[in-house]
């Protein structure tokens, strides 16, 4: 069984507001064992919303739609299923009754227009909204012998998600065709490497159709493995998933440095905690990222001492004449004093060449490394403080 979401509104075609239903109903059709197969986004245009429900029955088992359901000219959704699928509307006397009643709570009487949200497709059912004057719409289709089920509902979020849980979850789970399977995914977060090094690392395994499948993403520097399997219910999910995650762990080794929701500034904070101690920053490139990545993260906010900006390390140090390298790693051991923090972190200026250094300081010393500006200028600052991160992590590792 495939699905497809298509979302509506010109609000999301003309890119003044993100479709974030559609990343919701996706997840919640996945937690039924339902792959998506396509997203289609929809202006509030009549005629190209019904070719785009008529393309998607043909393609899909279930459809779900967002938005388009309100009382307004622009709200067009329940025109195109009348049209697209030839089933007339026809009034719902009830729901009318109870779009009244929702007005009448508010002291108000209902506008004529708000009559046409008691309109609906003929021969479909009414997915009741318990707290909007916009009801869903779920309708059986027959295409050339398939049986393929379609929902439609408000595109305001909270609405949307109420009527899932209390009606369309259930109506979908319920249907003799709906999978008895769940679908569930498996993160690995990785930084140290690019995207194209990391699969080299990992020979066949991006491979589409592998089972399980693995892919990859990259944002702002950080790569994320995502393993995918499906089965009768977690466990099995899990059972299928474990062996690939175990060879992606043996094979990446400190690479990876967490799992799904995690940031490279949460393990950071895991391992102080763990340890009992506190790590303080001082920063030039990075412009206080550091400290607000660190000062953000549950798990290591507790252990942050604080931070400083230094736009330039000399000053900070009182020293000129210093080489960059020596100038970080001065910084770092500076601050890590001021601080009374069992760690101190610094990151110098990017020169003219885009390179940079950063530090890391502790009771054994410092060490430092280099590195240079690569890609897109607005990853330069996250990945540099990534970076600085990841250097403090590794120390910790090779410490502990």
């Amino acid at each position: 069984m495939r699905a497809e979401i298509v979302a509506i509104g010109d609000e999301l075609t003309s890119g003044q507001r993100l479709d974030t239903n559609s990343q919701w109903l996706s997840q919640q059709l996945g937690n039924l064992g339902i792959s998506v197969g396509f997203h289609t986004t929809a202006a509030d245009d009549l005629a190209p919303l019904v070719d785009c429900l008529r393309i998607a029955a043909d393609r899909a088992e279930i459809i779900l739609v967002s938005g388009g359901l309100g009382p307004t000219a622009d709200d067009l959704t329940r025109e195109a299923i009348s049209l697209a699928f030839e089933r007339p509307l026809a009034l719902d006397a009830e729901s009318l009754a109870q779009i009244e009643r929702r007005f009448a709570s508010r002291g108000t009487t209902m506008p004529e227009r708000n009559r046409v949200q008691a309109m609906f497709p003929t021969g479909c059912q009414v997915i009741p909204n318990p707290n909007g004057t916009a009801p869903g719409i779920d309708l059986t289709l027959d295409r050339s012998g398939r049986t393929v089920r379609l929902f439609a509902l408000p595109g305001v979020p909270i609405e949307l998600k109420e009527m899932w849980a209390q009606t369309v979850a259930a109506a979908i789970g319920g249907t003799s065709t709906a999978p008895t399977k769940v679908i569930r995914h498996y993160e690995l977060k990785c930084f140290g490497v690019g995207e194209s090094r990391l699969e080299e690392m990992l020979p066949d395994m991006i491979r589409r159709g592998r089972e399980p499948q693995v892919g990859i993403t990259v944002h702002q520097a950080t790569i994320t493995l995502r393993v995918t399997t499906n089965g009768k219910d977690d466990v099995e999910c899990q059972a299928q998933a474990q062996p690939t995650l175990d060879e992606i762990r043996t094979i990446l080794g400190p690479l990876v440095f967490g799992e799904t929701g995690d940031e490279l500034q949460d393990a950071v904070g895991r391992m102080l905690a763990a340890a009992n101690q506190t790590v303080a920053c001082c920063e030039s490139a990075t412009a206080g990222l550091i400290a607000l990545l660190l000062s953000e993260s549950p798990t290591a906010a507790p252990q942050f001492r604080g931070g400083r900006i230094a736009p330039q390390l000399e000053a900070y140090v009182d020293k000129g004449g210093e080489s960059s390298q020596a100038l970080a790693e001065q910084a770092a051991q500076k601050i890590k004093a001021e601080s009374a923090s069992d760690y101190g972190v610094a990151i110098g200026p990017i020169d003219d060449s885009g390179n940079y250094h950063f530090a890391v300081a502790d009771q054994q010393g410092v060490i430092s490394n280099a590195s240079q500006t690569v890609g897109h200028p607005e990853i330069h600052r996250p990945r540099a403080a990534k970076q600085a991160l990841d250097l403090l992590r590794q120390r910790m590792m090779s410490a502990g």
